[in-house]
């Protein structure tokens, strides 16, 4: 079964983390043992970063007549930073690999089955 396992934080904590010395480059590193884990589970089937939320834009149709707003829709202490799809056995396992998510040691990640239609 598919997953999508989004990360969230907050940016503002994790701006201030990042900017200690060699801790950008820990990061990376700890998201590619995240990465080898999952590709040599065969679960992963992608993943990305995302900009801050300052770049966002959301979208709304009211009337027939869409609507733009910069930044997200709500004013949140966390913020989605990234994600990754992975194709699980079961829930049990998509838990064991969240929890190998560096993001998961300061923000959380959600877990979200992924419906497919037919």
């Amino acid at each position: 079964m598919k997953y999508l396992l989004m990360i969230y934080g907050n940016e503002a904590e994790y701006a201030k983390l990042m900017s200690a010395e060699g801790a950008f480059e820990a990061e990376i590193e700890d998201y590619n043992t995240f990465d080898a884990a999952a590709a040599s589970r065969n679960t992963m089937i992608g993943g990305h970063a995302l900009d801050y939320i300052s770049s966002a834009t959301t979208v709304r149709v009211r009337d027939g007549k869409i609507i733009t707003t910069d930044g997200p829709f709500a004013e949140t202490k966390e913020q989605l930073g990234g994600y990754y799809l992975l194709d699980c056995k079961d829930l049990d396992e998509a838990i064991e690999m969240a929890a190998l998510i560096p993001g998961a040691k300061n923000g959380s990640i959600e877990i979200r089955p992924v419906v497919v239609f037919e």
